[in-house]
């Protein structure tokens, strides 16, 4: 109860307050914390993406949880462009370890984690993780990376980061993303916003990212989400979540969408504005990368038939 009231003042907050103004307060509660970056924990699991894929929702979910607590912002960005801060910076975002050992002295178990998005294409970040937090565990949730690639387009004409409609920003892809990947191979600080934003079609191409991360982590320790299966029977998901993290049971009052977009329980639809020639082309040009995500897991997608 107390932690739906809290999600709720914060939703009612959001929309008050200014993107810039909120984001000032997180890095501001950042620096306080930071004193005591040394006595604090690194997050026990990461969720990777895929953006638009619901991991706004699962955050708010799993932050929920008595036996979790989240950070202090969703998008932390550490293992990507903001790695060059350090790890005591990273640590400020994540509760103290007497928290834990005062959990542990009642036999309860306390985990942390962040959700970052961008971690599943970044190509530094699945070395990073492994590096310094080797025994996490790491959730990615996949989407029909058409509809996925549309919900973007959408969701950056609601900010004004996009001055296109979806069958122009598709067409001006190719050349907006001229050398941003080999940038971002060549210089690990650099923070690629032309990937991060117009990547549309990019981001879509999943078995190449969460090849990057099987490399790096034991396939017992990454758990694949297929996102329509989350929108379309949210209990049953968020139930074998909890289970791939060793966690009791336990059932959030309500599952309300966090992403802005349709009911909490139904996928975001983009046959309806997209024309059935782009939605044919990316369906095509998506076709070999989810024919070798299934060979790579072992398992059929909902969208890959």
């Amino acid at each position: 109860m107390a932690g739906e009231l809290a999600d709720q003042v914060t939703e009612q907050l959001k929309k008050v307050t200014s993107m810039r103004a909120r984001r000032k307060l997180a890095l501001t509660r950042v620096g306080v914390r930071s004193v005591t970056a040394g006595l604090r924990t690194l997050p026990d699991f990461l969720i990777i993406g895929a953006q638009r894929s619901g991991t706004s929702s699962l955050y708010k979910y799993l932050g929920q949880h008595p036996n979790i607590v989240p950070s202090l912002r969703k998008e932390v960005d550490y293992f990507s462009g903001s790695h060059g801060r350090g790890q005591a910076w990273y640590r400020s975002h994540f509760p103290t370890t007497l928290r834990r050992k005062q959990a542990a002295r009642k036999g309860e178990p306390l985990l942390t984690f962040e959700a970052t998005p961008f971690y599943l294409v970044d190509p530094h970040a699945p070395a990073r993780a492994a590096r310094e937090i080797p025994d996490a565990r790491i959730i990615a949730m996949l989407r029909n990376p058409t509809d996925r690639a549309f919900s973007h387009h959408g969701h950056n004409r609601r900010l004004d980061h996009e001055p296109l409609e979806f069958d122009e920003a598709i067409a001006a892809e190719s050349e907006r993303l001229e050398g941003e990947f080999e940038r971002l191979l060549g210089d690990p600080s650099y923070r690629a916003f032309n990937l991060r934003r117009y990547g549309y079609a990019f981001r879509g191409h999943y078995a190449r990212q969460l090849a990057r991360w099987y490399e790096q982590f034991p396939p017992d320790r990454i758990l694949v989400v297929q996102s329509e299966d989350f929108y379309t029977d949210t209990p049953a998901v968020y139930k074998a979540v909890l289970e791939f993290l060793g966690l009791p049971e336990w059932q959030p009052a309500a599952y309300r969408n966090f992403s802005y977009v349709g009911a909490p329980a139904e996928a975001p639809s983009a046959a309806a504005a997209m024309t059935a020639s782009t939605r044919q082309m990316l369906d095509e040009e998506f076709a070999p990368s989810n024919a070798a995500l299934e060979e790579m897991l072992g398992r059929r997608f909902s969208w890959t038939s």
